[in-house]
């Protein structure tokens, strides 16, 4: 699955957040040990039955801003399609898996239901503009330097632990 991109900036705007600027600067995810599977910020990967997760991060939340993103990306070595079904994180009330693209001249943001389909021999990537995990009722505003627990639910891969690093909400 191909969406087109689109600034993170973007996605505020749609959601209700006009002016809010969101940076591009990226780190990669401090090592954590995970059941056998571990993510150093050296890029390693967390790999669970075929699939590898990697990239992962969130971004800062600005002043009076309700919801957050989380983003990474995952890579199916298999033969068989996979399905990210879920996401659950201790920082907020409900993490919902979203996509976004153009319809005409209008962005929309929407809800996935029923997950996202990681085909076989694919990567998958959920990043600012396009899919990406949109946290609902946090416990508390992600601040840049903080980690986002977070517990992705695949299909056949099963659960996998992740810590995302909050990077700068700052624009470029």
């Amino acid at each position: 699955m191909k969406i087109r991109t689109f600034g993170f900036a973007a996605l505020l705007c749609v959601a209700g957040f006009a002016g809010s600027a969101i940076g591009q600067d990226h780190q990669h995810m401090q090592g954590m040990d995970m059941n056998g599977m571990s993510m150093s910020s050296d890029g390693d990967v967390v790999k669970a039955g075929d699939l590898e997760v990697s990239g992962g991060f969130a971004k800062a939340m600005l002043p009076g801003q309700p919801v957050g993103g989380g983003f990474f990306t995952v890579k199916n070595n298999g033969s068989a399609d996979d399905q990210l079904l879920s996401v659950a994180s201790p920082a907020a009330g409900q993490v919902q898996i979203h996509e976004m693209s153009m319809q005409g001249n209008v962005m929309k943001m929407r809800e996935l239901k029923d997950g996202i389909t990681i085909p076989a021999g694919k990567t998958v990537e959920l990043t600012p503009g396009n899919l990406h995990l949109m946290f609902i009722k946090v416990a508390a505003p992600f601040k840049q330097g903080d980690k986002v627990p977070v517990t992705l639910t695949f299909a056949k891969a099963g659960k996998v632990d992740l810590v995302l690093n909050v990077l700068s909400a700052q624009g470029k």
